[in-house]
């Protein structure tokens, strides 16, 4: 059992049966009245953001996480394999883990699996990845309503707005925080 005063960034909180982990923290000394401290924390499964306030000194039972490298694999009916780069370990993830990482996913690919107590918690992608183009349609010169962008589909099946000159076959940068196009990539 930790106290409030264990806590920092990254660590790992459960509470009412659920894992939060601290996006910031605040240990505050007010002049009048007793310590506290003021958090920011992340649901881990389903990302929500919630304020949370502690009082100093409160006993908080914190969870061991696990994070560690895996290589993906492949995919097997709805769920995806995965191996543990150091123990050669696979193991299954179901696709609700796994969520929009899905979007930005290629077989041989590194990510980092956070996991407690041996269940998988969610998927982390590198901040951006290299994707083929397979379909957009040609950019017509001169077209600029839409912003100078159009939609195009990737090698993994998303779709993300790309520049008109780009074209069907070429590989971009994706940051994969948000589906972003982020540059071109020459082979």
């Amino acid at each position: 059992m930790a106290t409030t005063n264990d806590i920092k960034n990254g660590t790992v909180l459960r509470i009412d049966g659920q894992l939060w982990s601290v996006i910031e923290f605040q240990h505050v000394k007010p002049g009048k009245g007793g310590a506290f401290v003021r958090t920011k924390i992340k649901n881990v499964l389903t990302g929500k953001t919630v304020d949370k306030t502690f009082n100093a000194g409160l006993k908080i039972e914190t969870a061991n996480v696990d994070r560690r490298d895996f290589q993906y694999l492949y995919m097997d009916g709805a769920d995806y394999v995965f191996m543990d780069t150091s123990t050669y370990d696979q193991i299954t993830v179901s696709a609700a883990t796994v969520g929009d990482a899905k979007d930005y996913l290629l077989e041989s690919q590194n990510v980092l699996i956070a996991s407690n107590d041996g269940q998988p918690l969610y998927v982390e992608l590198p901040p951006s990845v290299v994707l083929e183009i397979t379909y957009t349609e040609p950019g017509l010169q001169g077209d600029r309503s839409t912003g100078g962008t159009k939609p195009a589909t990737l090698e993994t099946g998303a779709q993300i707005q790309v520049p008109l000159f780009l074209e069907q076959g070429t590989k971009v940068k994706v940051d994969t925080r948000d589906g972003s196009y982020l540059g071109r990539v020459n082979d």
